[in-house]
């Protein structure tokens, strides 16, 4: 089953699509339809990363800060 997301990708590109075929092409991909689909798994993984690192920066922020107090008073 293909994917309506990438389909619909491909019947945008109008004018770039000789483009993006070539460089699939290059990058060893057998059609324009895989190149985009590990293009949008590419893309999904890299926010995912991103949210992870936010979400664990954070989390560290909260320990900084219950360790930073250092009196009573605060």
């Amino acid at each position: 089953m293909q994917n309506q997301e990438i389909i619909k990708i491909i019947e945008n590109l109008k004018g770039r699509k000789n483009y993006e075929q070539k460089k699939a092409t290059k990058l060893g991909f057998p059609s324009l339809y895989a190149y985009f689909e590990d293009k949008i798994l590419k893309e999904k993984q890299a926010f995912e990363l991103k949210e992870n690192k936010i979400n664990e920066n954070m989390n560290q922020d909260k320990v900084e800060k219950k360790e930073k107090k250092s009196c009573s008073c605060c």
